[in-house]
């Protein structure tokens, strides 16, 4: 594992754009659970987080989440990125249309007059990712988007990652130092995102960072509990509360490969399948496969140099309280602490969020967006593809 330190939370690196002062920006993101867009307002320098604003999440329609579960199967025929089989073209209109009208809510809302808005950080839906092949597909057209919104647009992050060597994941762990950064304290810390599939972000008591995806989050719950009872999560943990643990099962997953291998790499959300529906009662799977969230988690951070004193959780997963008390036990084995983003006076429901338009700010000043302790990239870099509206859309009313 190669480490990184971020400079002063680094983030620092040679600047290809510059720019003077703080900026303005709206992220956007649509995540591997694939249940709707959160979007949250920042303003950063691309160093530090000057003032974090408001969020907001929209929820998929029903039938709009099966389209692009169903367009996961479809990417799988993806041989270069540009590529769109079957109807993912269409789709990926529909996304960026859906993306567009929640900005416009999310506007309406906290009364944001959209010419203030420096740039959009537009991560897109993320349909296939493969990075031993190089291979990472996000849908959502930065152009349009631009277009239809009358804002500058930064968007296709992961690209120049990969060129660069890396696996074009998890690219948060910028964010995630400045966050760290901005606590004062001299603490190993871990930042845990949990959404379809989990990551970490470990920050040292020196400041560097190492990041790499622990394994399944909370994809294999929501696909088993649909499977099994027809609806899309277990809300709050409440099916997983009245299930016992399979260890079997638990310990059958965490047999994989990915677990073994000293090279961590960041994972699709097709990686991992959920058990076969005959193997457990509804309970029961969700109980098991809460754990080995929690396992899977403390098992890929045996590849961290130090026992990590404080785990900060965000993502969707910290909503499941199974996966929460499965985390302070083991936790608690190493005299760790594990708290809710929201215990430090964040917001884990929109970070990802809130780390695009970090991203997207970074972007336009030419900061690297990832490093090789991040991403397994060859040297620090930066990415993402800027567009600005058309004259004609910066007219319409």
């Amino acid at each position: 594992m190669v480490s990184d330190k971020i400079v002063s939370s680094g983030l620092s690196g040679p600047a290809v754009a510059p720019r003077s002062g703080a900026m303005t920006a709206i992220g956007l993101m649509s995540g591997t659970s694939m249940d709707g867009i959160d979007v949250a307002l920042i303003k950063s320098d691309g160093l530090q987080v000057l003032e974090r604003g408001p969020s907001l999440s929209v929820a998929y329609r029903p039938d709009f989440r099966r389209r692009l579960a169903s367009a996961l199967e479809c990417a799988t025929s993806i041989r270069l990125r540009s590529e769109r089989p079957g109807d993912l073209a269409e789709l990926e209109g529909e996304l960026t249309r859906l993306h567009a009208d929640a900005v416009l809510q999310f506007a309406k809302q906290f009364e944001i007059d959209l010419s203030s808005i420096d740039v959009l950080g537009f991560h897109g839906q993320t349909i296939l990712h493969r990075p031993l092949q190089r291979l990472t597909v996000q849908i959502g057209d930065g152009a349009m988007l631009a277009n239809r919104l009358a804002v500058p647009v930064v968007y296709d992050m992961r690209a120049a990652d990969m060129e660069a060597g890396g696996e074009g994941a998890p690219l948060a762990p910028a964010y995630h130092a400045a966050l760290a950064a901005s606590l004062g304290q001299k603490r190993s810390v871990a930042f845990v995102n949990i959404g379809g599939i989990s990551n970490i972000t470990w920050v040292g008591k020196d400041g560097t960072v190492l990041a790499f995806d622990t394994g399944p989050g909370n994809a294999l719950i929501d696909q088993w509990v649909e499977m099994k009872a027809g609806i899309p999560f277990d809300q709050g943990g409440a099916i997983a509360s009245e299930g016992r643990i399979i260890w079997s099962i638990v310990d059958d997953y965490l047999q994989a490969p990915f677990f073994a291998d000293e090279k961590r790499r960041s994972l699709d959300r097709n990686d991992f399948r959920p058990p076969d529906p005959t193997s457990a009662s509804l309970e029961d799977g969700a109980r098991t496969l809460a754990r080995l969230t929690a396992e899977s988690i403390f098992k890929s951070s045996a590849q961290l140099p130090v026992v990590v004193d404080q785990w900060i959780i965000c993502g969707g997963g910290r909503h499941n309280r199974t996966i929460m008390d499965d985390l302070r036990e083991l936790a608690a084995l190493h005299n760790g602490e594990v708290l809710a983003a929201e215990d430090l006076g964040f917001d884990g429901d929109s970070m990802e969020a809130e780390a695009w338009a970090f991203l997207a700010i970074r972007s336009r000043i030419g900061l690297p967006l990832s490093w090789p302790g991040t991403t397994g990239c060859r040297q620090p870099t930066s990415g993402g593809r800027y567009v600005e509206p058309t004259p004609e859309s910066r007219d319409c009313p």
